[in-house]
């Protein structure tokens, strides 16, 4: 057990759930933000998140469009065609929405360049190659592996876990 969460193999299988880089909800004032700056479509929306988090964060479209679709039923955004694809713009509404929830837009841009900044995407960088190698180790070695090793690396993998979780809450 890690985390509070039980193994569920069902889960495992789908494949695991990423954690957003947004808390929930916030990524309508970023989407709102872009559109605001110049009309975009959907996936131009993708790209520019893609580009400021420096490749660690790339928003899915089963994320990015319903966002819009949303954006767009509350009044907030609104899509025209142009070259067979739908292009959003910022309406007065949604200007106002943002205006008026500024601290909270603000904030939110502020979490974006604290966690995206160019020093930290370095720093992520290396534990993400450690944590590609060991994903690489384990996936070419998972077919000479017995239950009793596995069950090993599992627990190994969760204490580290929790050590990692200890140092981050230092």
């Amino acid at each position: 057990m890690y985390r509070g969460h039980r193994y569920n193999e069902d889960r495992f299988f789908r494949g695991s759930r990423r954690e957003s880089s947004f808390q929930k909800g916030n990524l309508k004032y970023v989407i709102l933000d872009l559109i605001k700056d110049k009309p975009r479509h959907g996936y131009d929306i993708i790209r520019e998140l893609e580009e400021q988090s420096h490749g660690f964060y790339k928003p899915s479209p089963g994320v990015i469009y319903p966002t819009l679709q949303m954006l767009e039923e509350m009044g907030y955004a609104k899509s025209s065609e142009q070259e067979g694809k739908k292009i959003y713009n910022i309406t007065e509404e949604g200007l106002k929405f943002l205006c008026d929830r500024s601290n909270i837009a603000d904030g939110v841009r502020t979490r974006m360049k604290h966690r995206w900044n160019f020093k930290n995407a370095g720093k992520m960088a290396m534990i993400m190659k450690e944590i590609r190698d060991l994903e690489k180790s384990i996936g070419q070695s998972i077919d000479r592996l017995d239950e009793d090793k596995m069950e090993r690396i599992r627990q190994i993998l969760a204490v580290t876990c929790e050590e990692i979780d200890s140092v981050i809450q230092e």
